[in-house]
């Protein structure tokens, strides 16, 4: 699904809420193949939580 709103005739994507969807889908995935829940740091991991913290601490 594509948040686009017409502005002027033209089409205007919001790019932030297109990565959330995209965030939640590989969740909803990597939840759908776990075979029990999802511990924390294989959210973090499917989230990208650590590559965050590494590339705002510069490693």
């Amino acid at each position: 699904m594509t948040r686009v709103a017409p502005v002027g005739g033209t089409a205007v994507q919001d790019h932030v809420a297109l990565a959330e969807i995209e965030l939640c889908g590989e969740l909803i995935i990597a939840a759908s193949a776990a075979r029990g829940r999802l511990s924390l740091e294989s959210i973090d991991e499917v989230l990208r939580v650590t590559e965050e913290r590494r590339s705002d601490t510069g490693r």
